[in-house]
């Protein structure tokens, strides 16, 4: 049960949020062996003076907190991490640098919804 949170200097349109959590979610989908259903996105836009990394360039930033149930290696997270930042990159000319996220693993009972609890992720 992810919840993908994205803080960014982008001023994005509803359709290009739309495009973004679709987006992420096939990737994560794929590269985390899971299903969409449980996949939640939130998009953030903030003034450029409420984001800073000190590696930045000129351009928008673009910060992901995937909070996501424990278990993946870090070639699955390392894997949806660059096809993120290369769909970033490609459709809304964010810079490499300009990019970060960070991966927060939590046991699957942590993880929940109204009609279920989630447990542990199993790769078989």
């Amino acid at each position: 049960m992810p919840l993908l949170q994205f803080d960014t200097t982008l001023s994005l349109s509803a359709e290009e949020k739309a495009s973004l959590a679709d987006r992420v979610t096939d990737s994560y989908t794929t590269e985390m062996a899971t299903t969409a259903g449980h996949v939640a996105v939130t998009i953030r836009e903030r003034e450029p003076s409420d984001l800073y990394l000190g590696r930045a360039v000129d351009g928008p930033l673009v910060f992901l907190d995937a909070e996501i149930r424990r278990g993946r290696s870090v070639d699955r997270k390392r894997a949806f991490a660059l096809e993120t930042f290369a769909y970033l990159g490609e459709t809304f000319d964010v810079p490499d640098e300009n990019m970060k996220v960070v991966f927060t693993d939590h046991p699957g009972e942590s993880m929940m919804g109204v009609d279920r609890v989630g447990g542990e992720w199993d790769e078989e």
